[in-house]
């Protein structure tokens, strides 16, 4: 049995501590209802989004400087700006149109969205609708909102569902790495999943004969790559992300959606020497590699398998518009129009730009690691943040 390991980060404050002793509680409760051990992916389930109690359902800052990531949207206005005039070139491609955000974190987003819409006369005639699941979070867009947007808080409806028959534009920042995913280990006798058990006062990992799902799920990425993978090769893979993919498929009668997210091609994914995966933690701005500590109060995440998603696209009848990376996203999107009066900013200004820029397009920070997969319906000419190195092809 593997057990957690001991790692140097930022103690818990007493709260953050007495609400992550409920969650670990309630996944025991849970391992024990369920005769001793679950899959990785229902633990992971659980510690995010457990009723009132997993990270995305409860009530601590989850963004921004008090939180424990910052995301694009919360690093600079220039990502929700960039983002807002590719969604115009959709738009005013379509009939009676509207914006709908899948997870809109802070609302930082949307925020930026809504301004540089209303700015160019562009606010879509069905509003700005924003798909939330926490109830927290739906709480916190909201006061975020009225206290940066007030006279555009009209234009905002809050979903519990995804809407049916929608034109428009669909915008998902940050949403498919939350998405719970499997842990399997290649055997020679077959393929293991990993599951979680309890451990003394904490949890630990074992691996059993894997269900048929991830066998097959597993062996199309065998497929794709045309051979087994290594004996005990360990990494993950999300069921969900296709079935997520098809839902969004399924709500767009025409129009696009842009999905950024960290992640790479299936090819690049399950290469021989990413043996052990691409989970990651993150807490209090400290990333780590330990799922079975710090329940609840710690994000968990994995990077996405951008080829499954593609495929799921294709399959639900959608083109794939575009394949970039943050950094050619905001390129070809027109960051450039951004720097025309950079001589005439104060020094401050500057160094401030000039920092927010190189956080959202160095490779070393966010400019290579995060995505962008643009998948459309209809006949609708593509975004021009696609134009510029588009790696599409990557995907196959």
């Amino acid at each position: 049995m593997q057990h957690a390991q001991t790692l140097s980060l930022p103690e818990a404050d007493t709260e953050r501590a007495l609400h992550s002793e409920r969650v670990v509680d309630f996944i025991r409760d849970r391992i024990h209802d369920a005769g001793g051990q679950i899959s990785f992916a229902e633990y992971m389930h659980h510690c995010l989004y457990a009723p009132g109690l997993g990270y995305y359902s409860a009530g601590s800052a989850k963004f921004g400087g008090a939180g424990d990531f910052v995301t694009a949207p919360e690093t600079s206005s220039l990502f929700g700006a960039i983002l807002a005039r590719q969604c115009v070139e959709v738009l005013k491609q379509l009939e009676s149109p509207g914006i709908l955000e899948v997870g809109a974190g802070s609302g930082k987003l949307a925020a930026d969205i809504l301004k540089v819409l209303a700015e160019s006369g562009a606010l879509p005639e069905r509003g700005y609708k924003i798909l939330e699941v926490s109830a927290d979070l739906c709480e916190r867009q909201e006061s975020f909102l009225r206290r940066e947007v007030p006279e555009l808080l009209n234009s905002v409806e809050w979903l519990d569902a995804l809407p049916m028959d929608f034109s428009g534009v669909v915008i998902a920042n940050e949403v498919l790495d939350a998405l719970p995913v499997e842990r399997f280990i290649r055997r020679e006798q077959g393929i293991a999943q990993v599951c979680v058990v309890t451990d003394g006062d904490g949890f630990g990992l074992v691996d059993r004969e894997a269900p048929t799902m991830l066998i097959e799920a597993v062996e199309k990425i065998e497929a794709f790559l045309g051979q087994p993978l290594p004996n005990g090769y360990a990494s993950e893979v999300c069921v969900a992300a296709p079935q997520w993919t098809a839902d969004i498929c399924g709500t767009l009668r025409d129009g696009a959606a842009f999905l950024f997210d960290y992640g790479t091609s299936r090819r690049e994914y399950y290469a021989a020497d990413r043996s052990g995966g691409w989970l990651r933690c993150h807490f209090r701005h400290h990333a780590h590699d330990n799922p079975l500590i710090l329940q609840g109060i710690q994000d968990l995440t994995s990077w996405v398998d951008f080829t499954a998603v593609a495929e799921a696209a294709v399959d639900n009848g959608l083109d794939i518009a575009g394949f970039v990376t943050q950094a050619q996203f905001l390129i070809g999107g027109g960051l450039d129009k951004y720097l025309v009066d950079f001589a005439e900013l104060s020094t401050d200004a500057q160094l401030k730009l000039s920092a927010e820029i190189k956080l959202l397009t160095l490779p070393a920070e966010m400019g290579e690691n995060f995505k962008c997969l643009g998948i459309s319906r209809g006949n609708l000419q593509p975004p021009t943040a696609f134009e510029f190195g588009d790696r599409t092809t990557s995907l196959g």
